[in-house]
């Protein structure tokens, strides 16, 4: 039996106003001419299986409104982030790609220091999937704010599991990226002061746009060939 909630929320705007008419004009209660108007839309599958279904589909709009709301939040705690830039920061993109996945890697990086300073890093990383690409840019841009001596640096990324691999170091690492993150924390540790910020991907294009060079390289490479 079904409970007049669960199908007052299954019924469409629709199937509520046709099973308002149905009670008026076949003399029975609202509820019970709610229920026909659902079994005759759900036919052979079935009363249950409508409301099954349009409750999954209900609750997977909750989700994705809950996932909106989580990802406009993180934005403006971004922007607010970057809007208290500490004075003398150096600030760093990174991004890498596989092509395919896992296929030939390329790396991109952009460094920019407080007085107009710019280092860019766009290069080919051998071969792997799209975690080892993205450790390997973090790492050659690390590398390169040590040779800067980058006294504080902020540093953004769009790849959720390298960073939050680096952020958790006291958790168990992410499977087969264990040496990459070892060898990032080091490079960390000789600078003073570092902040690893998420970023959506399309506010790191200039990485991107670096890494997708490294990646036109190998092509030009084998149309060479």
């Amino acid at each position: 039996m079904y409970t007049d909630e669960q199908l007052i929320a299954a019924a469409y705007h629709g199937e509520r106003v046709s099973s308002r008419r149905l009670a008026g004009a076949a003399g029975i209660g609202e509820m019970e001419a709610l229920r026909r108007t659902l079994e005759q839309a759900a036919g052979p599958a079935g009363l249950a299986a409508l409301l099954f279904t349009r409750a999954a589909a209900v609750q997977r709009d909750a989700e994705r409104r809950a996932a909106k709301a989580q990802q406009q939040a993180a934005r403006l705690a971004l922007k607010q982030a970057g809007s208290t830039l500490p004075p003398g920061a150096w600030q760093a993109w990174f991004d890498g790609s596989a092509h395919p996945n896992p296929g030939k890697l390329g790396i991109g990086a952009l460094l920019s220091g407080p007085d107009g300073e710019q280092i860019e890093i766009s290069r080919r990383a051998g071969h792997g999937n799209s975690g080892e690409a993205e450790y390997l840019a973090l790492i050659a841009l690390l590398e390169a704010a040590v040779h800067a001596r980058a006294p504080q640096l902020v540093i953004y990324g769009d790849s959720q599991v390298v960073i939050n691999d680096v952020l958790h170091a006291g958790a168990p690492g992410a499977k087969g990226l264990e040496m990459h993150r070892t060898r990032a924390l080091q490079l960390m540790a000789q600078l003073a002061d570092v902040t690893l910020r998420w970023v959506p991907r399309h506010r790191n294009g200039a990485a991107d746009r670096l890494s997708q060079q490294a990646i036109a390289s190998w092509r030009a490479e084998m149309e060479a060939d």
